[in-house]
């Protein structure tokens, strides 16, 4: 049950990340930059993990071991891209306000300043890099899911409401979200690790989902050109439209 679990996600998740990637070449990729490196990431981290993650139970020790390194030096990684896409999108975001780069640089340093202060709270060297590790991404996704929902208040609060850029922060916010919640259940158990992974695996998916629905979308102006001939459609016959 647990390797059928396993291969479904990666089946549902690569085709996915191929069809972001594809719909971001035709030109988002330019407007999105670290959407796109950091869906590309996740791509090749996942691609990195399938044959180890595959033979798990049956690895040898070092093998397993070998399997926890390369995971954990991903998760970091797949970390940075995180708060450099958060920080990316508020940039974005706040492209109409005069205290942007105020604002963006507030961001930067309340990320590093929270993550330095629960880094050295947790790291212990003297235990499993699991065990302190979990808890530190637990408060890692925490952290981003506040930004994410920063950022979701300044969409909102905007006269011009980009529609794309809502989806890419709603749906980054379902993943942190389900991240932070399952780091905190498999902190509390270790008999949950397989569930919470789950957990984490079905928020990924729903969020690499949206990012597909959001980036295959057409531009604005065809979007602007569309309403705009369903509207002529929609006027009754006989009726004289006022301009």
């Amino acid at each position: 049950m647990q390797l059928t679990i396993q291969i479904a996600a990666y089946a549902i998740g690569l085709p996915l990340s191929v069809m972001i990637i594809s719909a971001m070449l035709r030109g988002q990729w330019r407007n999105y930059p670290f959407v796109f490196l950091y869906v590309l990431g996740d791509f090749v981290t996942t691609i990195l993990e399938i044959e180890p993650g595959l033979n798990y139970d049956s690895a040898t020790l070092a093998e397993k071991r070998s399997f926890a390194i390369l995971f954990n030096w991903d998760e970091r990684a797949m970390q940075v891209l995180v708060f450099l896409l958060i920080i990316s999108l508020i940039h974005r975001a706040a492209s109409h306000l005069k205290t942007r780069n105020v604002l963006v640089a507030g961001s930067v340093c309340g990320i590093l300043l929270f993550a330095g202060i629960t880094f050295l709270v947790y790291y212990d060297p003297a235990v499993a890099t699991g065990k302190w590790m979990n808890p530190w991404l637990r408060n890692l996704n925490f952290s981003a899911a506040v930004l994410d929902l920063g950022l979701w208040a300044l969409l909102i609060g905007a006269r011009h409401k980009d529609y794309r850029l809502l989806m890419v922060s709603g749906a980054l916010g379902i993943q942190f979200t389900a991240g932070a919640i399952g780091q905190a259940i498999r902190y509390l158990s270790h008999e949950t690790v397989q569930v919470t992974a789950y957990f984490i695996t079905g928020g990924n998916l729903v969020c690499l989902y949206i990012f597909w629905q959001a980036f295959r979308m057409p531009k604005q102006r065809k979007l602007q050109e569309h309403r705009t001939e369903t509207s002529a459609d929609s006027t009754p016959a006989g009726k004289t439209v006022v301009k």
